[in-house]
Parts: structure tokens; C-alpha cells; sequence
């Protein structure tokens, strides 16, 4: 699995090399900026994760709200491939990210890539982020985003925080422009995104900010997220 993953989902699958999307790229001065979505107490993103229309496990990431405005978003994501009885792929991460006025001021992460472990711990001094983590330890400007996919501030970044061991993922991300995404046989409007890195990923969110879809290739096989918990 190679190192450079953007997010627990399509994380897990990174060492798979995607095919970019050749959709046109819309004029950006034309593009609207992305709309800001606060989570509220109880919200939850939940997704089944599909490989070829199949079940390949899910993905859920959970909001708390505190009296004081700290915003606690807790992500897990399981997924697991087979023949028969045997596993041949388990991925497992756990990620608690902490907010307080919009700026990332915590976080933990850890995962179990089919027994290669990775972790990263992170926490405000100042005006950085200190992060100790399995591929980066160092310290980080505030601003800087996760790899969690559920803030579609991302959308406007060029560097992302993993939560899985703590490295720095350079990326670029493209708006593709107006789209529609079926959320439980209901059609939602949405905007895509393709985010360049390690590989392409497409990400939706619909016209409030709010996450609702995420999908790429690798060698033939499709990687879809369905939502089935819309906020």
C-alpha cells in the first residue's frame, strides 16, 4: 500500500494507480466559491464503500458539538476483501480530529493497513500544529487541513494532514462543475471535484458544502461511495 494517501477512504486502495478524469475543466472565474457548511451536535456522514458495484466495507465520520464551540469529528473506516473464508486485505483507521473557531487544533489517528501500522498525533502551540506521526514529525502552520474529506474547505487547499501517520500530501484539486448525485434513490444536486495527488479523486458535495459522494478507478476497478446516512 503505498504511503501517500489522501483520506480514509480512498486511502485504503492507494497502492492501485487511478486513471484521471478527462472531463473539461470548468472557467474558474465563473465558478462560485464553495459554499461553508458547519457540522451541528449529532450529525453524521455514513457511506458504504463499493469496488465494482460490491461491498468492500464502510466509512462514517461523527460531529460533536461542545458549549464552547469545540467541534470533535470522529471518523472510522473499515474495509475488507476475501476469497472465500480467507482475507486477503483488511484497512481499519480511527481518526478524531478537534476544531475551534474553524482552525484544526488536535488530532489523533491510527490505522492497521492489512498489519502495517501507522499513527499521528497533533496539538496547537502557538500558532502551528505540532504533529508526531509514522511518516512526518514536525511542526505545521494552523490552517492546515486533514485528509478527511468532510470539509469541503479542501476543495481549496494544496496541502492536506494525513490522518493516518501524520505526512503531508501535496494536492490539486480542479471544480468539474454542476452535477447530480442519487442519495437513496433521490437525485441531490451537488458540485464535483477532482483532487490530484498519489492518485485522482472525484468528491461531491451538494449545494450546502456537505459531502456526499467520493469515487475512483484503479486498474479497471470502480471505488464508489454511497451515502446512506444524509445528515
Amino acid at each position: 500500500m503505498i504511503r501517500h494517501t489522501l483520506t480514509a477512504l480512498s486511502l485504503a486502495l492507494l497502492a492501485i494507480p487511478a486513471l484521471a478524469d478527462t472531463a473539461p475543466t470548468p472557467n474558474a472565474a465563473s465558478a462560485p466559491p464553495p459554499p461553508v457548511w458547519t457540522p451541528k451536535d449529532g450529525d453524521e456522514i455514513r457511506f458504504d464503500v463499493l469496488r465494482n458495484g460490491k461491498p468492500f466495507g464502510s466509512h462514517s465520520v461523527a460531529f460533536d458539538l461542545a458549549a464552547d464551540g469545540t467541534l470533535t469529528a470522529t471518523t472510522g473506516v473499515r474495509l475488507k476483501a476475501g476469497l472465500g473464508p480467507i482475507t486477503v486485505f483488511r484497512y481499519e483507521l480511527d481518526a478524531t480530529e478537534t476544531w475551534k473557531q474553524g482552525q484544526l487544533v488536535g488530532l489523533t489517528g491510527a490505522v492497521d493497513d492489512s498489519g502495517k501500522d501507522g499513527s499521528v498525533e497533533a496539538s496547537r502551540d502557538g500558532e502551528t500544529l505540532q504533529v508526531k506521526g509514522t511518516e512526518y514529525s514536525g511542526a505545521v502552520p494552523l490552517g492546515i487541513l486533514p485528509s478527511s474529506h468532510w470539509n469541503i474547505a479542501q476543495t481549496e487547499a494544496t496541502q492536506l494532514l494525513s490522518t493516518e501517520d501524520g505526512e503531508l500530501i501535496k494536492v490539486n484539486v480542479e471544480d468539474k462543475g454542476a452535477d447530480t448525485v442519487m442519495v437513496g434513490g433521490q437525485a441531490v444536486d451537488a458540485r464535483r471535484y477532482m483532487m490530484d495527488s498519489d492518485i485522482d479523486v472525484d468528491l461531491w458535495y451538494d449545494d450546502q458544502g456537505r459531502w456526499v459522494k467520493l469515487a475512483f478507478e484503479a486498474r479497471g476497478q470502480q471505488i464508489e461511495y454511497a451515502l446512506t446516512q444524509y445528515y
